[in-house]
């Protein structure tokens, strides 16, 4: 007769194991376990029904110490732009001695808003801030189901996520009004290729052509890639168009620094090209900048999204809210009235 066995003294099955007859990795077991974002239908039911098979049963204290990691992700696309640094300066502001730290993940150029957003998540970040304007809005609707998620810039109307932008219509409209106060007709738009039509980028671009078209003046826009550099290069070739504009209104500051650069090496004055940009980082208050623009208060646009944040993961709201920041034009040496002599 075999000698049988205490049930209690067998070998109970392991997360190993689990995995092992799933046909998948441990980490993809432990994702479906505490029923994490990013497991398909498919590799779900193989796990749970490997599960069943082994009679695994997770350590209690697996499942339920997920908790509260007091960590927050803060995706950004690219390091550098220094309206993105008042964003974070108003993040870090707000969190301070909260308790909770800042995980920043720059895109860098190359990695896409979904794939950084996928890495702050899988570290399991309480909750996510994003500036990304090239993340699919149904992608990220699926995200905000799973950890909360407040957008920066972009004027999504989520009902599972929040956002914070500026009143871009309203700060093109201040633009426009202040060049056509000045004299200007031929004024330019240059600007970065709008990856959405919910970007900022095209909420200002659709602004400055309805602006130019109501005062029967002809758009003309000028792109370039996101660099003060290339900015600088495509303001040269506008220069030469003939006749030239009399005004330059950039996207943000960071192209409108590079427009100023062109127009200073052609020997040109603000009389005879005017500048205004948008953002007002803190370069362009510098006296020998001087740039006019629009001022749509990063550092409080960080706070704002904290407070959102906050609320989710704190309170428990789960009702979106779209706060809309009113921007304010800071007039300052780079536009001036249009010379008489080139009008």
């Amino acid at each position: 007769m075999s000698e049988q066995v205490d049930p209690s003294l067998k070998k109970r099955p392991s997360i190993s194991d689990v995995a092992l007859e799933a046909g998948v990795s441990k980490a993809a077991v432990s994702k479906v376990i505490r029923n994490a974002y990013g497991v398909s239908p498919a590799m779900r039911e193989r796990v749970e029904t490997a599960i069943d098979q082994l009679q695994y049963r997770p350590r209690l204290a697996a499942r339920v110490m997920r908790g509260a990691s007091f960590t927050i992700g803060f995706e950004v696309p690219h390091l550098g732009n220094d309206f993105f640094t008042q964003i974070t300066e108003g993040v870090a502001a707000r969190l301070a001695g909260s308790g909770y730290q800042l995980i920043i993940a720059p895109g860098l150029g190359y990695l896409s808003g979904t794939a950084v957003l996928d890495a702050l998540v899988d570290r399991q970040v309480d909750g996510v801030i994003a500036i990304s304007s090239d993340v699919d809005p149904t992608w990220l609707e699926r995200l905000a189901t799973h950890v909360p998620v407040v957008l920066l810039g972009r004027h999504d109307q989520s009902q599972e996520y929040d956002t914070v932008t500026n009143d871009d219509m309203a700060g093109v409209d201040l633009v426009m009004d202040h060049l056509y106060q000045l004299g200007h007709r031929r004024i330019a738009h240059l600007t970065n290729r709008p990856p959405t039509d919910l970007a900022p980028q095209a909420f200002r671009l659709a602004a400055y052509r309805r602006r130019m078209e109501q005062a029967g003046l002809e758009p003309q826009v000028v792109y370039s890639e996101a660099s003060e550099h290339d900015a600088f290069d495509s303001t040269k070739t506008l220069l030469k168009a003939s006749p030239p504009p009399t005004a330059i209104f950039a996207g943000n500051d960071t192209l409108a620094i590079g427009v100023l650069r062109a127009i200073a090496t052609a020997g040109l004055s603000a009389q005879e090209v005017s500048v205004v940009g948008y953002d007002d980082i803190d370069l362009a208050r510098h006296p020998l900048i001087s740039l006019t623009t629009v001022d749509q208060f990063g550092v409080k646009a960080g706070k704002t999204a904290i407070d959102l944040l906050m609320e989710r993961i704190q309170d428990g709201r789960t009702d979106p809210k779209h706060h809309r920041i009113k921007p304010r034009l800071r007039i300052r040496n780079s536009s001036r009235e249009v010379a008489a002599s080139i009008t």
